[in-house]
């Protein structure tokens, strides 16, 4: 069926609204819009649902979310009667249509008579994770479009674990929304019959006091946050997402006092009305919290993504300058002063682990090395982190310690299985009282890292391809580089080339081929003579191909010149295809 085709059903389609089709008639006519809204279905795919709102079959809206949740309930029905029984947590934060699209998974899930537990107001996605294992429920939802712009949303889905669906999973439950052939298939059932049979519930505030006492529990110097918190000052956005309350809730209750919310930005809005694009990522998010900062003289600012997974941060520097870390700065620092403060307490595992991404600098492994540490890698994504610290719970090989990626994502400790804003944004308020307590900013930790294990300079460069014909552009990208790269780079040789769709690393030098042991993903990583490397992806979230580098020397003006050069050759490249 072509898009034309699919538009016309949907129009005629006894099961879409009134509102719905009305919607599509406004765009009768426009075909590059049809085309973009039908070519295909909104993939379920191995997280979940993200897409911008609006009707078609390429659209986040209440049909492709229940038919997506339809194919959920059939995979859990597959599970037994035991799992069914355990029922579905959901979530959601504050986009557009979030409520709405929570309370619809909730009744096809009824529907299909499996109770839900829906919180009663928005709550972070790592909380959404945390509460799956609390009540010990078969799954988890929530609604979220992460760091995406304001007409996007999305819907990703957790296993019993606590983690979004594992691969073998989501191939389960696709292999489900596959078979829905119309939106009149899907099961479900109004409100107040939901809730006269059980089914529909509304979580209490308990899970969140149960939540916040866990989080807390990974703070490691209270008598250091006691002892600065009449003076330590901290600026606070959560950029009209979920993290206002949780974040401002356990700064408190570890003893933080001079906390101050961004005002124009406290308030949940799936507008996003002040900022251009609501990521921590980006520096121009940090504009009023700057303004704020200076205005009170903090020491600290901290910034969430509207479901309080990601965090940035600036704070104010040797100069007394306010400047801002990526997140394989924060990452490696959050490395080193949980693993230093928990070998001067006696608390270090010896068998103690942290997990990071491919795409993640190597400084917090060589940190992680130099305490007697393991360091293990995964592919990007933090559900490949959750897996990992099952497999460590399950075998007692490794006691995790952190896990953290270069977006931004960081968790520390057990309580959930997913990056976590909350306990991130406490820790790394403590670890900057601590320093600050001994007289050092952030930059001169940093700077202590780099003299002993090396100077290194990453970043990430991303080019946006939309639609169809941008999908296509991007296939072509990562065909050349497979195919017809270059074997060196900024005058140095490629040593491996590691291909994980074919689960490949070629040493190109030796002529050597190994296998990679990860799961298939459509990725490529150039690892260079000298250390350095380059990596690329499609972006799993937003219609993207991202670029990652990564450099290694031995004084900052060096690093930064080889690495500028290697990324302008690279790009160079890339937009010569």
């Amino acid at each position: 069926m072509d898009y034309m085709e699919k538009y016309h059903q949907w129009l005629k389609d006894k099961a879409i609204d009134e509102k719905t089709k009305e919607e599509l008639r406004e765009i009768e006519g426009d075909i590059k819009e049809i085309e973009d809204r039908f070519y295909k279905d909104l993939e379920f795919g191995t997280g979940g649902l993200r897409g911008i709102i609006g009707a078609g079959s390429n659209r986040m809206n209440r049909y492709t979310v229940g038919k997506a949740t339809q194919g959920l309930a059939s995979y859990i029905k597959k599970l037994g009667s035991d799992k069914k029984k355990k029922g579905v947590v959901i979530a959601h934060d504050s986009r557009n249509f979030s409520r709405e699209f929570a309370q619809e998974a909730a009744l096809v899930l009824n529907g299909n008579g499996i109770q839900t537990f829906l919180f009663e107001d928005l709550r972070s996605t790592p909380q959404l994770s945390f509460t799956v294992r609390y009540l010990g429920c078969a799954a988890g939802i929530v609604i979220t479009a992460s760091h995406n712009p304001p007409q996007y949303n999305g819907y990703k889905v957790y296993a019993a674990e606590g983690m979004q669906l594992g691969l073998k999973e989501s191939e389960q439950v696709i292999e489900e929304v596959k078979k829905i052939q119309d939106f009149s298939s899907i099961q479900k059932i109004e409100k107040e019959e939901a809730i006269e049979k059980g089914l529909f519930n509304i979580l209490d505030k308990k899970i969140d006091d149960a939540f916040i006492e866990a989080v807390k529990r990974q703070s490691i110097r209270r008598d250091v946050i006691k002892k600065v918190s009449s003076d330590f000052t901290i600026v606070y956005t959560p950029l009209h997402g979920t993290g206002n309350k949780p974040v401002q809730r356990v700064l408190k209750e570890v003893g933080f006092k001079k906390v101050f919310i961004v005002p124009e930005q406290a308030q949940p809005n799936g507008a996003f009305p002040t900022v251009e694009y609501p990521n921590p990522e980006d520096k121009k998010a940090f504009q009023l919290a700057l303004e704020l900062a200076k205005e009170k003289g903090a020491h600290l600012i901290i910034a969430t993504d509207p479901d309080c997974d990601r965090v940035g941060i600036g704070f104010k520097n040797k100069k007394g300058e306010y400047d801002f870390l990526n997140g394989n700065q924060t990452g490696s620092l959050l490395c080193h002063y949980i693993l230093s403060s928990k070998k001067e307490k006696g608390s270090l595992p010896i068998n103690g682990a942290i997990v990071k991404t491919i795409v993640t600098s190597e400084l917090g492994a060589e940190v992680a090395k130099s305490y007697g540490i393991k360091a293990f890698n995964t592919l990007t994504g933090f559900k490949f982190i959750g897996e990992k610290m099952e497999e460590f719970q399950n075998t007692g090989t490794h006691e995790f310690i952190l896990g953290y990626e270069e977006s931004y994502g960081y968790l520390i400790g057990t309580h959930a299985r997913d990056k976590d804003g909350v306990v991130a944004s406490m820790m790394i308020s403590e670890m900057a009282a601590y320093y600050y307590d001994q007289g050092k900013t952030l930059d001169q930790v940093l700077d202590s890292l780099y003299q002993e294990y090396g100077y290194h300079y990453e970043d990430l460069k991303s080019i946006t391809l939309e639609g169809k014909e941008g999908m296509e552009k991007i296939q072509e990208i990562l065909r050349y580089f497979r195919e017809n790269a270059p074997t060196s780079w900024n005058g140095k040789k490629v040593l491996y080339l590691e291909d994980y769709l074919e689960q490949k690393q070629y040493n190109l030098l030796r002529k050597v081929v190994k296998p990679l042991k990860f799961p298939k993903s459509d990725v490529l990583k150039f690892i260079l003579e000298d250390h350095s490397w380059f990596c690329m992806r499609p972006s799993g979230t937003e219609p993207k191909i991202k670029f990652y580098f990564s450099v290694i020397g031995d004084n900052a003006e060096k690093t930064r010149m080889m690495a500028h050069n290697l990324i302008g050759e690279v790009m160079k490249t890339v937009e010569s295809i």
